[in-house]
């Protein structure tokens, strides 16, 4: 007997915890949507939480016909109803791969301002409807050049708050080559718009000689205070032709002006080979993450390509992973895809956003990677086996 894609989709959504979108096939609630005919696909997903209790996410434009290369398109959204519904509420123009997060009682957004850009920030004191302009190094612009990024978390340590981001000016344009980890960081309460005030590392370039000559790239490190209160940048490790997933681990100074690798810091990680975001949990004392794992091997596939199932995974000390449920699955990995999430612990649950490629009236994705649907999604009482 074959089961209908929407009892499929019902049956994602039971076991994973999900709520269910307005839309019969689409897992979660669908934020937003943007069809393979415009040329536009959906990025870089982030997600914050506000005092008052709104959600705010955002996501950025790219695509063959999405102005990512000259003045990159983010769109801002609000959920006053713990993620049931949602508008839209700003649209930032010459904002890309970006975090969103609250501090010191405003709305931040930090990333780059168009595809391999400067390194920007902007406040919003008015939740997320007007942001300010980073037109020079007083309002925002932090560092000119070319950087790489992806929404990745904040962390506040030592009386400071970090961010990782790589630079990508290296010896050779290509991917994952020419990015190099580094980490910055400013005091906590200072005016976090004004360049000075920030302090980035020395950046750890491209090695080919890592991983036993597999290596081919690290990017989207997250900053993380580790379990002996040190600041590492954990990142994503591009070994296609490795069957396992690595993580690298990034040493960084506490006063901010140094990383250093040991080649022997890169450590097996459940869909490590994607993007993914670490957060640390006081009241269950693990990391916990979500990411594109990859439960079987498929042959002429690499892993860093597999991205349609979607597990809850958990760790002591950064260095030692497991897989504690899966959240969400489709069977095809060709034009589905839950992927890039970002997200944030609510109490005894956890809320996150997908950059999703999945079905709808055009036929669904044009592949896994250009995903058309924003998602939201809820982890009910993370905390239990399932």
């Amino acid at each position: 007997m074959k089961i209908s894609s929407f009892l499929v989709g019902m049956l994602l959504c039971v076991l994973s915890g999900q709520i269910l979108a307005a839309s019969p096939v689409v897992p979660g609630v669908v934020i937003d949507h943007i069809p393979k005919s415009t040329g536009i696909f959906i990025g870089s997903p982030s997600i914050c939480l506000l005092p008052n209790g709104d959600y705010i996410v955002s996501h950025d434009e790219f695509g063959p016909h999405s102005s990512e290369w000259q003045e990159a398109i983010t769109d801002v959204f609000c959920s006053s109803d713990k993620g049931k519904t949602w508008n839209r509420i700003s649209r930032i123009e010459g904002q890309f791969w970006s975090n969103l997060f609250y501090h010191d009682g405003a709305l931040y957004i930090m990333g780059t301002n168009k595809h391999h850009g400067n390194l920007i920030i902007r406040r919003s004191t008015d939740g997320g409807r007007t942001w300010t302009i980073p037109y020079d190094a007083d309002h925002g612009l932090l560092l000119e050049g070319e950087y790489h990024t992806a929404p990745v978390p904040m962390v506040i340590s030592h009386g400071r708050l970090w961010r990782a981001v790589e630079y990508a000016t290296g010896k050779s344009n290509a991917w994952g080559v020419r990015y190099s980890a580094m980490m910055v960081s400013a005091p906590v309460h200072s005016d976090l718009l004004h360049a000075a005030n920030w302090r980035a590392t020395n950046h750890l370039p491209f090695q080919k000689d890592y991983l036993k000559g597999y290596f081919g790239g690290w990017l989207e490190g997250n900053a993380v205070r580790n379990t002996n209160g040190g600041i590492v940048d954990i990142l994503r490790v591009h070994a296609p032709q490795l069957q396992d997933e690595y993580c690298a681990m990034v040493r960084i100074s506490k006063d901010g002006r140094h990383a250093v690798f040991l080649p022997d810091h890169f450590f097996k990680m459940p869909g490590a080979s994607k993007k993914f975001t670490i957060r640390y949990d006081p009241a269950s004392h693990l990391y916990w993450s979500i990411v594109n794992d990859v439960p079987e091997k498929i042959p002429g596939v690499s892993t860093d390509r597999i991205r349609n199932t979607l597990a809850l995974v958990s760790s002591e000390d950064l260095k030692n992973w497991k897989v504690n449920r899966i959240l969400l699955h489709h069977p095809d990995l060709l034009t589905h895809a839950f992927q890039y999430v970002d997200w944030q612990f609510d109490d005894r649950d956890i809320i996150y956003v997908s950059r999703t490629a999945y079905d709808d009236e055009e036929g669904g994705a044009s592949s896994y990677h250009d995903s058309n649907f924003l998602t939201f999604h809820r982890i009910m009482d993370f905390r239990k086996n399932p």
